[in-house]
C-alpha cells in the first residue's frame, strides 16, 4: 500500500486549531469569571439599595417624629412647663442629629451601590467580549475539523479568518479597545 503523502497546510491547520481550542478554553474561563464577577457585584449592589432603604425608613422615622413635636411645640408651647418645652426642644434636636446621621450613611451607601454597579457594567462588558470569542473560536474550530476531514483548503482559511476575528475578541475582553 502506497501512503498518502500529507499535504504541509495540514500541520499548520492542525496547530491553528489547537491555538483556537485554547484561546476558546480561555474564553470561556475568563468570560465565566467576569460573569459570576457581575452577578455578585449585581447581588452586593442591590444588598447596598436595600440597606438604603432602610436607612430612608428610619430617616424618615425620625423625621415624622421631630415634625410632630415641632407641631405639639407650635400648637401649644406658650402653655406648657419650661421643662417640658426643653424636653421637646432637646428630643427635636436629638432627632435633627439623627436625621442628618442617616443622610451620611445613605450618601456612602449610594456611593457604595453605584460603585457596585459600575463594577457589574465593567465586567458585563469583558464577559460579552469573551462570549463573541467562544462563539467565533468555535466556528473556526468547526471549519478547520471539516477542513482537515475533506482536505479543502478553501474551509481551513475561512476558519482562520473566522478565527482571527474570535482572537481580536478574545483580546478585547482583557482590554476592552472595542465598544
Amino acid at each position: 500500500m502506497a501512503e498518502e503523502k500529507k499535504e504541509k497546510w495540514l500541520n499548520y491547520l492542525a496547530l491553528t486549531t489547537v491555538i483556537f481550542a485554547v484561546c476558546a478554553t480561555l474564553s470561556t474561563f475568563r468570560g465565566s469569571g467576569f460573569s459570576t464577577k457581575s452577578v455578585l457585584a449585581q447581588s452586593q449592589a442591590s444588598d447596598q439599595w436595600a440597606y438604603y432603604q432602610a436607612k430612608s425608613i428610619k430617616g424618615y422615622l425620625y423625621e415624622l417624629q421631630k415634625e410632630r413635636f415641632e407641631l405639639e411645640l407650635k400648637s401649644s408651647g406658650s402653655r406648657l412647663p419650661k421643662t417640658v418645652v426643653n424636653d421637646y426642644e432637646k428630643r427635636i434636636d436629638a432627632y435633627s442629629k439623627k436625621i442628618k446621621k442617616y443622610d451620611e450613611e445613605k450618601a456612602k451607601i449610594e456611593k457604595d451601590a453605584r460603585d457596585l454597579e459600575t463594577t457589574r457594567d465593567e465586567t458585563q462588558k469583558h464577559s460579552k467580549a469573551f462570549g463573541v470569542a467562544v462563539i467565533f473560536l468555535q466556528i473556526a474550530i468547526l471549519l478547520s475539523s471539516i477542513a482537515a476531514l475533506m482536505k479543502k483548503k478553501v474551509l481551513w482559511i475561512l476558519g482562520m479568518i473566522t478565527g482571527s476575528l474570535g482572537l481580536v475578541y478574545f483580546v478585547n475582553g482583557f482590554f476592552l479597545f472595542m465598544k
